[in-house]
């Protein structure tokens, strides 16, 4: 039997909709001791996927650990961009074992989630072996997570994906949720996080525009 192909996307992939980011424990106290990624491609990778997620109406928890005893307050490049929104602080490492951040994961209701966050082999791996073993469908985002060895970082991105999570990056989780330079209504806002946190490819985007006047695709077309 001939296997017939359709101009549809895979269920595997994410949409604005279908899923819940949970960001946790992007703190000062948690980034002085990452090694497995630089600080500051961190907090870029983090503002990318934080940003994405408002802009295109994800629904999103940010969470923390003892914020105001010894972790320190959530990076601003994230809070930035959801003005006003509830921080959930808990104790436990795992976020799973938190009673009101699972509150308000049922209370949203969706059966995926995307995870970013410090450090990878502790807070990261607790929700996302937990949610897994609940029936979750489980997205870890790789460069917006870190550890305090690349080691480390490693291990827990090979036992959660052995477990079932699927990883990704911060700048795909961008263009996966866009996905079509067509959806006129949120070029703008792709290519304009893109350009602010997208490194060499916002550069790319940039100088196109700049020295040609560029559009991805059809979008000029689809956008008049």
């Amino acid at each position: 039997m001939t296997t017939k192909a359709t101009p549809t996307p895979g269920a595997q992939l994410v949409s604005p909709a279908d899923h819940t980011l949970i960001m946790i424990d992007f703190q000062s106290q948690m980034a002085f001791a990452t090694k497995s990624i630089d600080a500051v491609m961190l907090r870029n990778n983090a503002a990318l996927v934080a940003h994405a997620a408002a802009g295109f109406g994800v629904s999103t928890i940010l969470t923390t650990v003892a914020e105001k005893s010894f972790s320190g307050p959530m990076f601003t490049e994230i809070t930035d961009a959801f003005p006003g929104q509830a921080l959930l602080d808990r104790t436990s490492m795992n976020t799973w074992e938190d009673a009101p951040v699972i509150e308000e994961i049922n209370r949203i209701g969706k059966n995926r989630i995307v995870l970013s966050g410090l450090w990878t082999s502790v807070c990261i791996i607790g929700p996302a072996l937990s949610a897994l073993d609940q029936g979750f469908e489980v997205y870890v985002i790789a460069d917006a997570c870190g550890d305090v060895s690349e080691e480390a970082h490693e291990r827990a991105m090979e036992r959660m994906v052995q477990a079932g999570a699927r990883p990704m990056t911060a700048l795909q989780y961008l263009l996966e949720l866009q996905r079509d330079w067509a959806r006129a209504g949120t070029y703008d806002m792709t290519t304009g996080i893109a350009k602010k946190y997208g490194g060499a490819y916002g550069l790319g985007i940039i100088y196109a525009k700049s020295m040609f006047g560029a559009s991805e695709g059809s979008h000029s077309q689809a956008a008049e």
